[in-house]
């Protein structure tokens, strides 16, 4: 492993060859020696944040619903925030600034952080030691830097296609790999 790729997003190319990720855009919470775990972020479900968790009603992002982060622990519940204050305090954990994690199971008002605005996921993305570095060698994925809104953006369905007309994404397509061309 070069660099730590955390916080930053993986869009998933077409030499990738699994389902679970054809056009996703995944948004990498942790990226190490160890391994990689990431959300998807434009995979909303049927099953609206206020039936799951009504406490967090309140603070999600359009559309208000439950987004599938991907195939690894499918009945563990992971929530994404921005918050107004960067601190150090119980129920967040920072990423990217003001981008982290969140505990689900405490009341958002209770976070000091203050959260901004949140989005709730069921599963996660994963990788064993190596696993991503190899992926993104061969060409499976791109890494562009994550955009402010990207991960709370009220149209999760057009994520890809806005990801990919970037500029930074067209060149890194175009030098890296001939199978995006």
């Amino acid at each position: 492993m070069s660099t730590s790729l955390t916080g930053r997003l993986l869009v998933a190319g077409p030499s990738l060859g699994d389902a679970n990720f054809d056009r996703t855009i995944v948004y990498l919470l942790e990226h190490s020696e160890q391994g990689a775990l990431g959300v998807v972020v434009n995979r909303p479900s049927e099953l609206t944040v206020g039936d799951a968790l009504p406490l967090w009603a309140a603070v999600v992002g359009q559309p208000p619903v439950v987004f599938s982060g991907g195939p690894v622990e499918a009945g563990v519940a992971l929530g994404l925030a921005r918050v107004r204050e960067t601190i150090d305090c119980p129920g967040w954990s920072g990423v990217d600034g003001a981008i982290g994690s969140v505990d689900l199971s405490m009341d958002p008002e209770s976070i000091e952080a203050g959260v901004e605005i949140a989005r709730v996921f069921v599963g996660y993305s994963g990788w064993g030691a190596g696993q991503l570095d190899g992926e993104v060698a061969g060409g499976a994925w791109l890494v562009v830097d994550a955009e402010s809104d990207d991960l709370f953006t009220p149209a999760p369905e057009h994520l890809w296609g806005e990801v990919m007309r970037r500029d930074s994404a067209r060149a890194a397509m175009t030098s890296s790999n001939p199978s995006w061309n």
